[in-house]
């Protein structure tokens, strides 16, 4: 028996909350699981500051990391029959679904935005790179590494392999929307996975559904589309990103410009070089920034005080809806105001948006284009979901997006009453 193929003598499982139990039983992915880089998942949470608006929301990558492997797992139990399934690739599936967001660094994209990073650049330098992670993928076969890399960052030959994890319909969506759901507590995550998985077929390059399952893959579509805008971009979690993301910007410019640190930020000075090493990258989680934010309360600079107070005890900043188009005179004045209020614009008055495509059709040539859910008919032949489908058909190749204003109504509130407070006041619809 070869190190791919290796059995723990008894099996193990992980109680999970959404898929009941995870299962393991092949000696690499035990291994794996007992990794240096796959154990940091723990200190990085899945959502980001989404446990500030919804407190349960405290789950992590390395919980979603385990649940996208046991999706997958099952998956190729129900392709064992199946003629067009290579079997010989299951495990190159399982290390890919279990590893795909090795990664991610603390509060993931608010931290890459700020520092110009790629979490899938990152998972490729861990699996191919000087890790533990290497160290056993390497025992499999000395090209398992790569072709692991491959598979994530969607390049490998086999694309069928490559949809199972990154796709349309998916096991990392999957597992994320409905883990989401769970911990968040809302209701709009929930759908049939059971029956998906029954209905998925391995077809060329692609997975195809079932016609019969239509109605399944209908209601993950519309649960993807509630997930993102009742939770992910919920405005009050979006507060907390931006006062996140102000604080990173803060720091970094006090350091280029030479600012005496009472807690140094040791840290994060490879990240405002840009020369990261991989031993960098990995021991930033976020545990060890919450270590600082709390010490910077303390530093001298008030904006960083201040910005570091806000996101630990919960003083978010209040938000407007803001019209990109009709809206950005009344920006710059309001620019101006704080400037002479003595608030500064830069850290205290910013614009974020999101934007959402909830499916989209075949459109070739595009950039960023998704490959299509296809239906397969009892016939043999594939109908394109949104053909198929008037709920799919009416979201279908239409982004949503939705821009906020964020201000801090506080200390607009607390300045003295003369015209300036007030006219900032009007302009933000205070009043």
């Amino acid at each position: 028996m070869t190190y791919l193929t290796a059995q723990l003598s008894e099996e193990k499982v992980f109680k999970d909350p959404v898929h009941s139990y995870v299962h393991v039983r092949d000696q690499v992915i035990w291994d794996l699981i007992g990794t240096r880089e796959f154990q940091r998942l723990r200190r990085i949470k899945q959502l980001g500051t989404t446990y500030i608006t919804f407190h349960g929301a405290e789950h992590s990558r390395f919980n979603h990391s385990l649940g996208v492997y046991e999706i997958i797992r099952r998956i190729l139990e129900n392709f064992t029959e199946e003629l067009n399934w290579d079997h010989e690739e299951r495990m190159l599936c399982l290390t890919a679904a279990l590893l795909h967001d090795l990664g991610h660094g603390p509060y993931s994209h608010c931290f890459e935005k700020v520092f110009d990073l790629d979490h899938e650049h990152f998972t490729k330098q861990i699996i191919l790179g000087n890790t533990e992670v290497n160290q056993i993928l390497t025992k499999v076969s000395r090209d398992f590494p790569k072709k692991v890399a491959e598979v994530i960052n969607k390049t490998y030959h086999d694309k069928l392999i490559v949809s199972l994890i990154s796709s349309q319909i998916d096991a990392d969506r999957m597992d994320y929307l409905q883990r989401d759901a769970y911990y968040t507590g809302v209701s709009y995550g929930h759908f049939d996975m059971a029956r998906i998985l029954r209905v998925m077929r391995p077809l060329d390059d692609k997975i195809v559904i079932k016609a019969s399952g239509m109605h399944a893959v209908e209601d993950y579509i519309m649960s993807r589309y509630q997930m993102y805008w009742q939770v992910y971009f919920h405005p009050v979690s979006r507060s907390a990103e931006v006062i996140l993301s102000k604080i990173l910007h803060r720091v970094k410019a006090l350091h280029i410009n030479g600012y005496q640190f009472k807690q140094e930020p040791t840290h994060f000075y490879s990240f405002f070089t840009g020369e990261i090493s991989l031993e960098d990258y990995i021991k930033l989680d976020e545990t060890i920034m919450l270590f600082y934010f709390h010490e910077w309360i303390n530093e001298q600079d008030v904006i960083l005080s201040d910005l570091c107070s806000r996101f630990l005890d919960r003083k978010l900043f209040k938000y407007t809806n803001f019209d990109m188009k009709d809206d950005m005179g009344k920006l710059q004045e309001l620019r101006q105001l704080f400037d002479r209020v003595g608030i500064n614009p830069d850290y205290y008055l910013v614009i974020d948006s999101s934007s959402d495509l909830p499916y989209d059709f075949y459109r070739p040539g595009e950039e960023g284009e998704r490959l299509p859910i296809y239906l397969q008919l009892e016939n043999g032949e594939l109908k394109e979901l949104s053909e198929a489908s008037d709920i799919v058909e009416s979201i279908s190749g239409k982004r949503r997006t939705d821009h906020k204003l964020y201000y801090p109504a506080d200390i607009i509130n607390k300045l003295k009453e003369h015209e300036e407070k007030h006219r900032i006041q009007a302009l933000l619809g205070m009043n």
